[in-house]
């Protein structure tokens, strides 16, 4: 969604950094072409407005600061703008003393509101929590059955009855007190746009089961009109967060950085994909990263901690560094890292990934060739793949539907990894020798492993001062990306 904008700001600001005087009419020119990107993106006007102003307001009497030159401190204040546009920090789910936790789902219908219910009760089940959903829109005839059929795929029970919806929600919370359910979780029914009667009837049920969370479900793709939804039903019913749906969307992210400012609520989840695990927590601080080119590298280590076993990665790894890590070991992470989502996503977290590579399409299809072309070699094939002849390669592109040089590509590049993973396999020798208690290598000295990697042809990758191209190198930081908030190389240790 935010692509356009992050490729707009990555151009604004590559203008500022490293400069080591900035003076008003560049302060100027950079405000200028800030306020054009955020209306371009479909954010509200006065919104752009009044953020234009406090990054002026912050730029002009921010004081000198010997760790950043001007340009980083323009990218520094930049960013903690992004990050309260939208929202400043991470909402914090807080549990009811007495359950259950009660959470009213409101939202327009057509916003995605039934299935961001689902999500949701799958989040808390993810919490160790036993949620239960309550159907009380009762307009949609579809809409209850939608419920049920989707509780049963995340297993969760799905209360309602027909008639009134303020009886059913009402019923709905004595019945999660009847059989334990710590969350309920309480769908409304949604209109094709505001009116009386949908906002009368959404009160009444606030009023009967006195929510501890009301959740507006707000579809990113609306744009500004987002926003006007936003306060209507903020002036109703005191909204606690916003939930966004359709986040993978091509729209211009007008939405998200609207709703903050104008309501004073922060987007609490959001739906990154159709199938109901693509639905997360909102890190305000982690979506600026990665509007400005920074990545999101504690959003992809929670995903990969998600799918991966930490014992088998930790087999996984060993064996890497040992050199005996095989096709058959390389398929089961591709299996891996398939859970984590596509691919392009993945590649929009990681920082200092090259403008080129975040804005291509990968098809993530290459997976499932690379998965067809080991699947068609025997199993001796897959561990030593050295005895891969011409032959051999024939017999396997026939069975994977694909070429001799497809072949030829993925064991050349299957090689060279093997060679090396074990060349870097002495890790004692990056930490300097040294060893913990355990006798295993200690921390890895970041100036080594640059070492390293420029004796193994891998120069292009080693930044300057130690670190990697890409990442903040340890100290001084002439990247131009803000060291404060941001991990440098220690951290990946």
């Amino acid at each position: 969604m935010f692509d356009n904008l992050s490729s707009r700001f990555e151009s604004i600001l590559k203008k500022v950094r490293g400069k080591g005087r900035l003076t008003e009419a560049d302060v100027d020119e950079v405000l200028g072409e800030i306020r054009a990107a955020l209306l371009d993106a479909d954010v509200n006007v006065g919104v752009v407005r009044t953020v234009v102003a406090r990054i002026r307001e912050a730029a002009v009497g921010a004081e000198l600061s010997q760790a950043l030159d001007p340009g980083q401190q323009i990218v520094k204040i930049v960013s903690q703008e992004l990050t309260a546009m939208l929202g400043g920090e991470t909402l914090k789910i807080s549990y009811a003393s007495k359950p259950p936790t009660v959470v009213l789902m409101a939202g327009l219908q057509g916003s995605g509101k039934t299935t961001s219910a689902a999500k949701l009760a799958r989040w808390f089940k993810s919490q160790g929590r036993h949620p239960l959903l309550v159907g009380a829109d009762l307009q949609r005839p579809a809409a209850v059955e939608q419920l049920r059929t989707l509780g049963k795929q995340i297993d969760v029970p799905v209360f309602s009855e027909p008639g009134d919806p303020v009886t059913t929600a009402t019923r709905g919370l004595a019945e999660a007190r009847r059989i334990g359910k710590d969350v309920l979780i309480v769908d409304t029914a949604g209109r094709l746009s505001i009116d009386a009667d949908l906002m009368d009837e959404i009160r009444r049920i606030s009023d009967a089961v006195n929510p501890n969370y009301t959740f507006l479900v707000i579809d990113a793709m609306t744009g500004q009109d987002a926003v006007n939804t936003a306060e209507a039903f903020h002036n109703t019913l005191a909204i606690d967060g916003v939930i966004l749906s359709k986040l993978d969307g091509d729209a211009r992210g007008g939405a998200a950085l609207s709703v903050k400012e104008v309501i004073g609520r922060p987007i609490a989840f959001a739906a990154t994909g159709e199938k109901l695990d693509a639905f997360e927590q909102f890190h305000p601080d982690r979506m600026a990263g990665r509007i400005l080119g920074m990545g999101d590298m504690l959003t992809l280590i929670e995903q990969a901690e998600s799918v991966f076993e930490k014992d088998e990665a930790e087999k996984a790894a060993a064996k890497l560094f040992e050199g005996e890590f095989t096709l058959d070991d390389f398929l089961d992470q591709l299996q891996q890292v398939k859970k984590m989502g596509s691919m392009s996503n993945i590649m929009g977290m990681i920082p200092g990934m090259p403008k080129a590579a975040k804005g291509a399409e990968i098809d993530d299809s290459m997976i499932t060739v690379t998965e067809a072309i080991i699947r068609s070699m025997t199993l001796e094939e897959r561990r030593r793949p050295e005895i891969i002849n011409g032959s051999r390669r024939t017999r396997i592109a026939k069975g994977s539907g694909t070429t001799v040089p497809d072949i030829n590509k993925l064991v050349k590049q299957f090689t060279e990894m093997q060679k090396m993973m074990k060349r870097m396999g002495g890790m004692t020798a990056l930490s300097g020798g040294k060893t913990n208690k355990k006798g295993k290598p200690g921390k890895v000295n970041p100036l080594k492993m640059a070492k390293a990697m420029r004796e193994m042809g891998l120069s292009d990758l080693a930044g300057p001062g130690g670190g990697m191209k890409g990442f903040p190198p340890p100290g001084n930081n002439p990247s131009g990306i803000p060291s404060e908030g941001f991990p440098d190389f220690r951290d990946f240790r």
